[in-house]
């Protein structure tokens, strides 16, 4: 089996544009790392104009917290949902401020495949914002189109077991065959047999900034 390339980020930041977004496309990675690094998480839009998603931001710093990310390192925001393009210069200078505050060295954002026009602004925005980091484009299953993970991170059975348990705090979307345990576990198989790990979660280069270095 060949060496894994070893990666490491002081500041690790995920950025979604809807609850739920960073826990289905990152949950296993950000279960796998939150006792190792400082992690933080953005969500841009809160939901709250739909009369459905009432419970949803609670749900989302329930499910954040079985991850082990913190209720003060989860920030949601109220941008309005499937309004993103009409506010992208309020989403790039919100993110420039990110960007500023917290400094991440790897941000995760949604992959270019993703057809939401919500999610497609943010990453969109997070390249002009994020200028000189090491960004990746996670999957948002039921948005993508034509996703395939170029960057795989190992993840154990242990992250497996935590990332469906997160997802199944949004007892709104218990419904959703996308939430269901077998479709989240198919996903890190399928990816941690492109790596020939048992599991894996997946990401898109969008720019990673690095120095080679060796031993002397």
């Amino acid at each position: 089996m060949n060496h894994d390339m070893i990666f490491f980020g002081k500041r690790v930041c995920f950025i979604g544009a809807h609850p739920d977004d960073i826990e289905l496309g990152c949950g296993a990675l950000i279960a796998h790392i939150s006792a190792k690094t400082e992690v933080m998480c953005y969500t841009l839009s809160d939901n709250q104009k739909n009369p459905l998603l009432g419970t949803i931001v609670k749900e989302h710093y329930a499910s954040m917290a079985t991850l082990g990310v913190p209720k003060d390192h989860v920030v949601v925001s109220q941008f309005e949902t499937r309004r993103f393009p009409h506010a992208r210069q309020e989403i790039l200078e919100y993110l420039i401020d990110i960007n500023r505050d917290f400094h991440p060295e790897i941000v995760f954002v949604h992959t270019k495949s993703d057809l939401h026009q919500d999610h497609g602004t943010v990453t969109e925005e997070s390249l002009r914002a994020f200028r000189g980091t090491t960004v990746l484009g996670f999957d948002v299953i039921r948005s993508s189109f034509g996703f395939f993970p170029n960057f795989l991170v190992e993840v154990t059975e242990e992250d497996v077991e935590r990332k469906i348990a997160a997802l199944a705090q949004y007892h709104t979307y218990e419904s959703k065959y996308y939430f269901a345990p077998e479709v989240t576990r198919a996903t890190l198989v399928r990816q941690g047999a492109l790596a020939e790990r048992p599991y894996a979660e997946g990401f898109d280069i969008l720019r990673v900034i690095g120095a080679f270095g060796c031993s002397a």
